[in-house]
């Protein structure tokens, strides 16, 4: 009796720890939050506060003594013209972004949720710009801005005839975009539009197609007409959702540097410098890591500002 009690003993105790554990949902909830915190503290709290340190130091390339200045660092890039007009190019760049994602965003969601042949293949072109890497899209969009071979040029010099002497955009045959500054800000703007609008538009579509179907059946009852219905329905009630495409596709503009970086490297002179990429060229090529990290550090409480301002917007349309 006692021999045959004892493994069935140790089997209970070898089954009764896992079966437990998996089934005790403090235990389970923080096993699957963990990579979460660990990707979160090690990727961006560490450089995060690292950033900190370093803005308030006279930290640079050549000298690595973390000496303290408090915030002087601040005071001397805020009086900087590169400073001014990346500080400035961000806003506009962004601001101008925006608007045009979210007309075009809403205008393929609702083309993306009607019914038609053919919808899988536009909806995969559209998710496109969105999947293709950054800096792969943005070389791409280097070669149609080019001076001398840009095909956008050759389709207004060859199949409209705007291009060349005696023509309505000049006697150049080719336009020279990323050299003049009104041009190369709306490269640059043309691009992250190019790029955003496919996540705001995915996201609009999503919330679209979860209006319930008898409001909809209700507003045609009532005979509403296809506009009507699209603004003072359907648009009304995925508000909440489009504040937070806008919300990402803010900060997703506005801390990028890639499209930048590629197309214009800042130039001509300052007209399209943005804060990351000014902080990147004074902080890591020009070697000043103190200076550098401050001007960074101004994207922070700028993006939580957004941020803060428009989830209470979300949750006030939502709530009404």
């Amino acid at each position: 009796m006692t021999s045959a009690s004892v493994p069935q003993s140790n089997t209970t105790t070898r089954s009764w720890f896992p079966r437990n554990l998996w089934d005790n949902e403090r235990a389970v909830g923080v096993m699957f939050l963990l990579p979460a915190v660990l990707y979160i503290v090690l990727l961006v709290g560490l450089p995060f506060l690292i950033a900190i340190l370093f803005s308030v130091s006279d930290v640079t390339v050549g000298d690595t003594s973390l000496d303290f200045v408090g915030t002087e660092n601040f005071s001397d890039v805020a009086t900087v013209d590169g400073f001014q007009y990346a500080l400035a190019n961000s806003f506009k760049f962004t601001i101008i972004s925006q608007i045009g994602i979210i007309i075009m965003a809403n205008i393929l969601a609702v083309i993306l949720t009607q019914q038609f042949r053919g919808k899988w293949f536009v909806r995969f072109l559209l998710i496109l710009p969105w999947a293709t890497p950054v800096a792969l899209g943005t070389i791409g969009w280097l070669w149609f801005f080019d001076s001398a071979f840009s095909p956008i040029d050759w389709v207004l010099r060859e199949v409209f005839g705007l291009l060349g002497p005696g023509t309505l955009l000049g006697p150049a045959k080719n336009i020279v975009w990323l050299g003049k500054p009104e041009l190369a800000q709306f490269a640059v703007i043309l691009v992250q539009v190019w790029r955003m609008t496919p996540l705001a538009a995915v996201i609009l579509m999503a919330g679209l197609t979860s209006i319930p179907q008898d409001i909809l059946d209700q507003a045609e009852v009532d005979g509403s007409r296809f506009f009507r219905t699209l603004f003072r329905v359907k648009l009304p009630m995925i508000l909440p959702i489009m504040i937070i495409s806008l919300l990402f596709s803010t900060i997703f503009t506005f801390g990028d540097m890639t499209v930048v970086f590629i197309l214009t490297r800042g130039g001509p002179v300052y007209y399209t410098q943005i804060l990351p990429t000014w902080s990147f060229f004074v902080g890591i090529q020009g070697g000043d890591l103190g200076q550098g990290a401050a001007i960074a550090m101004f994207l922070f409480p700028l993006l939580l500002a957004v941020a803060v301002v428009m989830l209470r917007i979300a949750r006030r349309t939502e709530v009404n």
